[in-house]
């Protein structure tokens, strides 16, 4: 019994030694009934040359990698077969850039909803790996201020 634990801890501990992307400020976009999309967004910092490259929930049907630019004065959105992750930068998802588009979701995800994803990578050798993640849904960015960019505080 003792070495099947031991083992177990081993196996764990491997497992999470293997991370080879460090994923912060992971967070969904809660939704409103009806509304069929969202974005996920986080920081991603690999540790190697890494690409992600595939999204997978039970949340939604489609889950891709987007990215958003601007064609003259307008804003175009697409998604991408793979993001590339150099190794040691951080490469940022948010919003009007790239981002995790879920669509067709099977449901809405209101305000502290969990969601799970599995983020899917490839490194420069072609090893893949994947991490898995569990959110909660916010209506904005966390750290986000209330305030109006133009409002102002008097007394």
């Amino acid at each position: 019994m003792y070495k099947t634990i031991t083992a177990l801890i081993l196996s764990l501990a491997a497992c999470s030694a293997m991370a080879q992307v460090d994923i912060t400020d992971a967070w969904v976009r809660a939704t409103v009934q009806g509304q069929k999309a969202t974005g996920v967004f986080m920081s991603l910092t690999a540790k190697k040359a890494t690409r992600l490259v595939g999204i997978k929930t039970d949340a939604a049907a489609v889950a891709e990698v987007h990215e958003m630019s601007m064609d003259k004065d307008v804003m175009r959105m697409r998604p991408i077969p793979a993001l590339d992750l150099p190794a040691g930068k951080t490469v940022t998802l948010k919003p009007g850039s790239y981002h995790v588009m879920l669509m067709n979701l099977k449901e809405p995800l209101p305000v502290d909803s969990h969601v799970q994803l599995t983020l899917l990578f490839e490194d420069a050798a072609g090893v893949k790996s994947q991490q898995e993640l569990h959110l909660m849904t916010t209506a904005k960015a966390p750290g986000a201020d209330d305030k109006p960019a133009d409002a102002h505080h008097n007394h």
